[in-house]
């Protein structure tokens, strides 16, 4: 019996399954090992397919089954569609030798041309490392890289755990109506993310896409960086210099689906449809217009498997947060799909060969790099996702907490502040899958897109364009920078095991997220980050950041995710919560106009206890009414519980941490 089963009784009658998916992965990983003595081994496509420097000059290999014939032309031959034709290999490969005149070299542009039932098609080499874009046609070659080797400061990096992650965007992480570049990325954001206290990034839209709006989750040059920001060589430098400021760097990556261009994509590379994706209507995203991979298929896993150990060696990445977990592990993407009870994950609708896929990748990445973290987006729940596998699991580090962010803009857009519930929240905040890891957050880049609202812009919306000046006075401005707080300390201190932002949020940056496009006249003014609000001595954003600073100060000192929460008692009538989570207490009133004088805090342990952080603190644009490092004793109360009395204002949260435990019997109520 696999230990999941031991994990999750509620697996009990879908025992068979579980050891489907195990059946699954031990004999497509047996087919795919064959000679190779472990997934590392065989993980190695651009090591072969591509462009390599020989002793006399280069070779260019190239998979293309289905083609009559392949060529390659470029700047070296003048563009020439059909001089320089590669020689048939076995299996789909075809492979070119170029020397002396038609030698290749750094910075030269090429596109491959593939040659199918008379037709000549010409397409973007699949292991192409740099990819761009022509000015004047708008169309896209790679252009080769023949640089010497990046010489790595920080050689042997290792991640913090838990994570921190600080979600970003290279090219809207400036303030300039533009894109910005690694180098500005390099130079003026990562110093600030270091001051922040956030000891991961977690980069979107590295992987070259065609479309900038599209976030960069319509990739169509899987080995290649984004050219928009600058060149390999740069982003090297960002990943080695936040190495030596102590911050990991992962790779938001696309394996779940790929852009449907066919100039530039993977899509009909060979002349057909089928040689990376599923035919027809099964290969078709419905909701994202894009294309599905097989799965099934050996040459498109080693592809994928491949291109993680790429970006892992090549890059020095620090591991990925796998990009539409959920889309790929159903063949219905989980549209419109509830997963109200487990016979859903189970069942026709269950991609198994996706399921196969990332339990063969996250081996394959702790292979590669042990103390890689891997993150899975995945808002279905699929028991196992983040568990060994060799427990049954999928083999994830963490998964993301996507129903939390979800869950706080239904209360925002649905209900009164006066009607939240206590237990919804304590539910809805610590409902996870058993011994599984969850990375909580409020909001993440899907919030803050055109369509939706950033949280700080849908508390206040248009007195953010008023009142925002720390001397006027807003109760419109005073509600939400009071709740922008409580949100983010109760969902990292109760919501996971790990703690994700996006950029600029954590000051309330106000609007949306809207990339340049017809219907805003190719504008960049939303597709930016206002670092200057935050930095303002005049404007209240910088009270919002500040509380960010020491809200993860804090978790860091009090090692908060050692443990898990444990509640300590919640009163429905005053919209109070109290729990405790590794020696820490959070209490939080969430009733907008009672406070509350001498309220008891119970079911604590005997201990003095001392007040290290509040929302209500003037340094964060509170009223100051809970006095700091102020001292309280824990002790019997006249219920026979342990605990004190305290002044908990309207809708503001303290912490508080045990200085020490008296000496005796009991410690109260657990």
């Amino acid at each position: 019996m696999y230990r999941i089963l031991e994990c999750d009784p509620y697996l009990a009658p879908y025992e068979k399954d579980i050891a489907l998916r195990m059946m699954n992965y031990r004999r497509k990983r047996t087919e795919l090992l064959r000679d190779a003595k472990s997934l590392k081994d065989f993980a190695n496509g651009h090591a072969y397919f591509g462009f390599h420097r020989t002793e006399d000059g280069w070779v260019y290999r190239e998979w293309a089954p289905a083609a009559d014939a392949v060529y390659l032309m470029g700047d070296m031959n003048s563009w020439n569609p059909t001089e320089l034709r590669a020689e048939r290999l076995e299996n789909g490969v075809f492979e070119l030798r170029l020397a002396g005149r038609n030698a290749l070299y750094h910075g030269c542009r090429v596109k491959t041309v593939v040659e199918k039932n008379g037709q000549y098609l010409h397409r973007v080499p699949l292991y192409a490392t740099r990819v761009v874009m022509d000015p004047n046609t708008c169309l896209w070659c790679a252009e080769i890289v023949d640089e010497a080797p990046y010489p790595w400061r920080v050689k042997d990096f290792a991640p913090t755990r838990p994570p921190l992650i600080y979600e970003c965007h290279i090219g809207m992480a400036q303030e300039k109506q533009g894109i910005g570049s690694y180098v500005e990325f390099r130079d003026g954001v990562l110093p600030r993310v270091k001051a922040l206290g956030y000891n991961t990034i977690q980069i979107m839209a590295i992987m070259e896409h065609p479309y900038y709006g599209s976030f960069g989750y319509q990739v169509s040059s899987f080995f290649a960086a984004s050219s928009r920001y600058g060149t390999p060589e740069e982003l090297k430098s960002l990943i080695d210099t936040a190495h030596s400021m102590g911050i990991a760097v992962l790779l938001d990556v696309v394996h779940s689906h790929a852009v449907k261009n066919v100039g530039e994509g993977l899509n009909r590379f060979d002349g057909t449809e089928y040689q990376f994706f599923h035919e027809g209507e099964r290969g078709h995203h419905p909701a994202w217009d894009t294309k599905l991979f097989n799965y099934e298929k050996n040459e498109v896993l080693h592809f994928l498997l491949s291109n993680l150990k790429f970006w892992l060696e090549e890059y020095h990445f620090d591991g990925f947060r796998f990009d539409g977990v959920t889309s790929m592990i159903y063949r219905d993407h989980g549209l419109g799909r509830c997963f109200g009870d487990y016979s859903q994950y189970f069942s026709e609708n269950t991609e198994t060969e996706a399921l196969t896929y990332l339990q063969l990748a996250n081996e394959l990445i702790r292979e590669v790099k042990p103390e890689a973290i891997t993150v899975a987006e995945d808002m279905s729940a699929m028991p196992g996702m983040c568990l060994p596998i060799a427990w049954g699991g999928i083999g994830f580090d963490y998964r993301l907490s996507m129903g939390v962010p979800d869950m706080w803009i239904r209360l925002l857009k649905k209900t009164r502040d006066e009607d939240w519930s206590m237990g919804y929240l304590w539910y809805e905040l610590t409902s996870r899958r058993p011994m599984e890891k969850y990375i909580g957050y409020v909001e993440s880049h899907d919030q803050a897109l055109v369509g939706d609202k950033t949280v700080m812009f849908r508390l206040c919306d248009s007195k953010m364009y008023t009142s925002m000046h720390r001397d006027v006075s807003d109760l419109v401005i005073s509600r939400g920078m009071a709740l922008h707080k409580m949100l983010r300390l109760i969902t990292l201190s109760l919501g996971g095991d790990g703690y994700l932002n996006f950029m600029g949020n954590e000051f309330g940056h106000p609007e949306w997220i809207d990339f340049p496009r017809e219907g805003n006249a190719w504008s960049y003014h939303y597709c930016r980050r206002q670092w200057s609000l935050a930095d303002s001595p005049d404007l209240k954003y910088r009270f919002l950041q500040a509380f960010d600073v020491e809200m993860l100060r804090m978790a860091k000192k009090q090692k908060l995710f050692d443990a898990e929460p444990r509640s300590c008692y919640i009163d429905e009538e005053r919209q109070v919560m109290v729990f405790e989570r590794n020696g820490t207490v959070f209490a939080f009133n969430f009733s907008p106009n009672n406070s509350y004088n001498g309220y008891p805090l119970r079911n604590l342990q005997r201990g003095t206890y001392r007040v290290i952080l509040s929302t209500d603190e003037p340094r964060f644009q509170g009223y100051g009414h809970v006095a700091i490092n102020c001292e309280y004793r824990a002790d019997i109360m006249e219920d026979q519980t342990v605990g004190f009395r305290i002044y908990l204002p309207a809708r503001s949260a303290i912490v508080l941490n045990r200085k020490w435990a008296r000496r005796g019997k009991g410690s109260g109520k657990a």
